[in-house]
């Protein structure tokens, strides 16, 4: 594996070289990454969003917002765990499209009124937020 990977006490092995800057030693994985922890939380929020009765009976809908709102995350989780900051960043750029993915899908389930206004409106906010997060 030569001298640029090592062990860690998480039992798995990092790449410094990939997303991470050596400067912080905090950051050994994509949990570590303010990002992808935002990204996650609005995952589950957006989960419980469209877990009610009226968002659910449309099946196709709730299925494409639950697949967006977990391809962000998930592809901030892969791209950190290619080894490479090229992989690592087209990763971060797909997670970028689902992230766009999400928001115009909640915009279209709010104004057929599938979701109340406010709660669209903090879910838009928390994925500006990732957004930035991301953009950073």
């Amino acid at each position: 594996l030569g001298n640029r990977w090592k062990c860690h006490r998480h039992g798995y092995l990092d790449d410094y070289s990939s997303m991470h800057l050596p400067v912080n030693p905090k950051v050994v994985g994509y949990r570590d990454l303010l990002a992808w922890r935002s990204a996650k939380d609005l995952a589950v929020e957006i989960y419980r969003a469209v877990n009610v009765a009226e968002v659910r009976k449309d099946f196709a809908l709730v299925d494409q917002v639950r697949r967006a709102a977990i391809s962000v995350p998930s592809n901030i989780a892969e791209g950190a765990g290619r080894g490479t900051n090229q992989d690592a960043l087209r990763f971060l750029y797909i997670a970028r499209g689902s992230l766009g993915e999400l928001r115009t899908q909640l915009e279209v389930i709010q104004e057929v009124g599938l979701i109340d206004r406010r709660l669209c409106e903090s879910l838009l906010g928390r994925a500006e937020e990732v957004g930035r997060l991301l953009g950073g």
